[in-house]
Order: structure tokens, then sequence, then C-alpha cells
């Protein structure tokens, strides 16, 4: 299988080109400045070839993307890389996968792309990365068996972030209402709510805020449940808000930085409540991890019918997460199952 990185000299896009060597690939590097490209795949010498496109240049892209199977965008902000890429990915009968936080560009994919990609045979998945797919993965297996829920509650606890000038050019670029999903349909964010929430340790007790992800666009589209939010610890985003925050650090032989997180997801049905726990390191490189699992399991298992897709309707959920457990990329608690008692109520909101 041939497998293309678009936006090949990024932080995540590294982390991605670095996973698929470790698995046996021989992924082909895409960017538009070659001397850029060229200085970030250098760590692998010959095992990566380069190809040089432009988004504003369909001809290129079709170049890039000749004889390739799946192509991963890692080049935000998405809402200007997806639309241009998913085309000649339509055109080239390229399976298309990304790693979007921005929610306005995966309802986008969903909206424009699932009827030619269905017409093409071609897979389009967005938001295949930690914000996104794993999330969205997290609550299909928190549901453990339920048909529907009443709520899930997913919330985030970062110890820090150090954002990549990708992700602050996105967060610029990315002014689209935020969503969430109440009474089952999509509906814009008002007023983000405050919350006390009770993460495992080493976070404890923590203030959270409403920050919907990607994941509320793929849960809304094939799990029925009546409200869904999404949280996140409050201390980070100072750090993510702050210009003079520096980029991510490496701290280890995989260039992965210092950051621990932890996502606790919650979905109750009357006064039952399922209950799962995951965490791990580096937002970024576990992007990496999820993105290339993802492509080896959709692409190289039992044939799809083409399409737009959440990660949640096409994959295992236990299956892929325990899949990243084994790898020891994450530390997965498994379901627990218990009836809601008013004094453990971990989420406290605050209107």
């Amino acid at each position: 299988m041939k497998i293309a990185v678009y936006g090949a000299s990024g932080h995540t896009a590294r982390f991605v080109l670095a996973e698929l060597l470790r698995r046996g690939h021989a992924p082909i590097a895409i960017g538009r400045d070659e001397s850029k490209v060229a200085s970030a795949v250098a760590v692998h010498g010959a095992k990566v070839e380069i190809r040089i496109a432009s988004l504003d240049a369909a001809e290129s892209l079709d170049r890039a993307l000749s004889g390739v199977d799946v192509v991963i965008n890692c080049a935000g902000p998405f809402l200007d890389t997806a639309q241009p890429l998913i085309e000649a990915a339509l055109r080239n009968r390229v399976h298309y996968f990304d790693v979007t936080a921005e929610q306005a560009s995966a309802l986008s994919t969903f909206e424009l792309f699932d009827g030619p990609a269905r017409e093409r045979g071609v897979l389009v998945v967005p938001a295949a990365g930690f914000y996104g797919g794993f999330g969205d993965l997290l609550a299909t297996y928190a549901m453990n068996g339920w048909t529907h829920a009443d709520h899930i509650d997913i919330a985030i606890a970062l110890d820090s972030w150090q954002p990549t000038l990708g992700t602050r050019r996105t967060g610029q670029r990315n002014t689209a209402p935020r969503l969430n999903v109440s009474n089952g349909n999509l509906k814009a964010v008002q007023a983000p709510e405050r919350a006390s929430w009770r993460f495992a340790e080493p976070f404890g007790s923590q203030g959270v805020i409403e920050v919907p992800f990607t994941e509320m666009v793929l849960m809304a589209r094939h799990l029925r449940v009546r409200e869904i939010r999404n949280y996140l610890n409050e201390a980070p985003l100072h750090e993510l808000r702050d210009p003079a925050t520096p980029g991510p650090l490496a701290a280890d032989d995989h260039g992965r930085s210092s950051q621990h997180f932890l996502v606790d997801v919650k979905v109750r049905n009357s006064d039952d409540e399922h209950r799962v726990t995951v965490k791990g390191r580096d937002i970024y490189a576990i992007t990496a991890s999820i993105v290339v699992e993802a492509v080896e399991r959709v692409c190289q298992g039992p044939d799809h019918d083409g399409g737009a897709f959440a990660l949640g309707q096409i994959i295992d959920a236990s299956e892929f997460l325990q899949a990243l457990a084994r790898m020891r990329e994450i530390i997965l608690a498994p379901v627990r199952a218990g009836k809601i008692h008013p004094d453990a109520v971990t989420c406290s909101r605050e209107m």
C-alpha cells in the first residue's frame, strides 16, 4: 500500500512519516516547499520519496498522487487544505484521511464529499487524530453495547500545551461557532459551560471549560445521544493563548514532548453510567499512531464502500483502542458500569 503524507514538513506529519516507516511502509512526502520537505525528511535518507505540489495547481496534485493508495493530510488550517486535496483524491481514486480539529472543516467534508466519494468508491475520513477520531472511538467504546444514551461527557486534561505553528495558524483561521449536541442535533454553543471535574491522578480536581472539537461532529453522525458535551481543563488554554509559549520540545529519542494527557468519558442512560479513562503522552505524537493505525485497519482490512465516514462508523472501537494499548501508546482502563449516585457526580456545571 502506497501512502502519501501531505504537509510533510509540519510537526505532526514528521511523526506520521516516522510511524509509517516503523511499520514497514515506504511513504511519499508531499509539500509545497521542496527545501522544507527535504529538510524534514533528511533524517530518513532515501526511505522517503519527495513530491512537490501546490493546492492551487490541480495538475501538480494529480502528479503527486499518481500511484498512491492513501493520502494523509496533516496540513492545517484544514478549512483551506481539505477541499482541494479531497477533490484531487477523488479524481485519482485515492483514499483520504486527515487529522483536523476544525469542526467546520469536518462538517464541510461530510456535506460536500460523501456522495462523490460513494460514486468513486473512495473512503474520505476526516478528523482521524487526537481531537476527533480518538474521542469518537472512546465514546463508542464506552457505549459498551448501548444503542442510545442520554448524555456523553468527554473531559480532556493536558498538563501543558506547547502549540505548533500549525495549531496557532489554525486557531486564527478557525473562527466558526463551536458546536455541541443538544436534543440530538448539532447546535452552536452560545455560552460555554464551566465546570469542576475530578480527574484521576495525577490531574485531580480541575476547572474545565466547554471546548468542542471535531469528535462532536463525528459522534453526531453515528451515535444516538441526546446531549454531548466536550470539556478541556483551563490551564493549558492559557498557554495556548499566550503568544510567548514556545512550541513543543523533544524530550525523548522519538521526538515526543513531555506533555501528558488524560481523557475521561462518561456515558449516561437514566440512572446508569459507563465510564472509561485513557492516559498517554504528546497529543501530536499520538495523532500519528491513531491515523496510521486507522489507515492500516480500514484500507488493508475488508473492503468498504466509498463515502465519508467517522472513524467510529468503520472501525471496531474496542479492538482499535486495545491495539494502541498493546503498542504502549496509551494506558486504557476497561469500561466501568454502575449506577449514578448523587454524591459521586464528578462534573458539577456552573452556568
